[in-house]
């Protein structure tokens, strides 16, 4: 029997993520070539017209998995009865913004879509949030829909697993597919820690550690760290353009791992913090090692977390709950 059609909203559609995202979701790379989408895309009014430019892009692409294609600036339709909703757009760090400015901007933003998607989305719904502050946008968004479970909530952290794993393909001289369990824990921001240490090398027909096949333990505690964390900046000083190719495989590869399954791989994803064995505080939006199976999620438990990992998952930690405790407070006075 066929399979019922994926209703799938992407927002921001109209943003250079979204443009390479689209193309992957409605091709089939994402949940299967087999799975049917009703692929929606939201923006804002200023950006009707070129979402129906995109319209008309994936018309032409004659994707055989694309059952239809809405173009909405509607954020009500665009809700309903969605099973996965890819929450892309948000309000951007202006220059001279702070980040707490940043933070409040869009607490007010991810706490409307999270009230609507409680309200008009499935309960079911799968929702990734990639508009950054992610974390902290992804946290508001699941507390202002409390009838929909906290693990149907994430944050997109893949993009830097994909990074990290790069930079420790490159100096152990293999091919990334080679390279399996670097782990990216915390917050998406400079503060996230890319964890090679419990990471494997396919090297020479053998699995090794990766420290061992990097076999550079000062880089890995230093330069790899830094690299990961300003990997974002370095695109944007380069491109004048922030990341986008990269961002939207990463989005992919996340919503195919998490509803498909990762097929015991174990993958980063932000989730709540709720319940952890490594002593995150709870009530967080917090990059965890999981595995997925047919849309659950479970943390990878049991790893040794050394001193110094220990340090840098307590700063990550400190600034999220910062973070959370920010915008809270902004949105309490807001609605006072």
């Amino acid at each position: 029997m066929a399979k019922s059609p994926m209703r799938v909203v992407v927002t921001g559609a109209a943003g250079q993520i979204s443009y390479s995202l689209l193309a992957l979701i409605a091709r089939g790379d994402v949940f299967g070539r087999d799975q049917p989408v009703d692929l929606v895309m939201l923006d804002l009014p200023f950006a009707k017209d070129a979402l129906e430019g995109v319209v008309m892009e994936l018309q032409d692409c004659a994707f055989p998995s694309l059952k239809s294609v809405t173009a909405t600036c509607d954020q009500t339709e665009a809700f309903t009865d969605i099973d996965v909703a890819v929450l892309v757009g948000a309000f951007p760090r202006k220059p001279g913004m702070e980040r707490n400015d940043m933070l409040a901007k869009n607490a007010e933003i991810f706490k409307a879509q999270g009230a609507l998607l409680n309200t008009v989305a499935k309960k079911t719904v799968k929702v990734l949030v990639v508009g950054n502050p992610a974390n902290t946008n992804c946290l508001i968004a699941q507390k202002y829909a409390p009838t929909i479970p906290k693990e149907n909530f994430s944050a997109l952290t893949r993009l830097d697993q994909n990074r990290a794993t790069a930079q420790i393909a490159a100096k152990a001289g293999v091919t990334s597919d080679k390279v399996s369990q670097i782990t990216i824990w915390g917050n998406h921001s400079a503060t996230q820690y890319p964890d090679a240490w419990h990471g494997k090398v396919n090297k020479d027909g053998a699995e090794v550690a990766a420290s061992a096949a990097v076999n550079d333990d000062a880089w890995l505690k230093s330069d790899f760290i830094t690299t990961v964390q300003k990997r974002g900046a370095a695109v944007l000083a380069a491109r004048k353009l922030s990341s986008a190719m990269s961002a939207a495989k990463a989005i992919g590869d996340h919503l195919h791992d998490w509803i498909v399954g990762s097929e015991g791989r174990w993958v980063s994803m932000a989730i709540t913090s709720d319940g952890n064995k490594y002593g995150v505080p709870e009530g967080l939006i917090y990059s965890f090692p999981v595995t997925c199976e047919a849309g659950v999620w479970t943390v990878v438990n049991g790893l040794e977390i050394s001193e110094f990992s220990r340090e840098k998952l307590t700063v990550t930690a400190e600034e999220l709950s910062g973070e959370a405790k920010y915008a809270a407070e902004f949105l309490e006075k807001a609605s006072a």
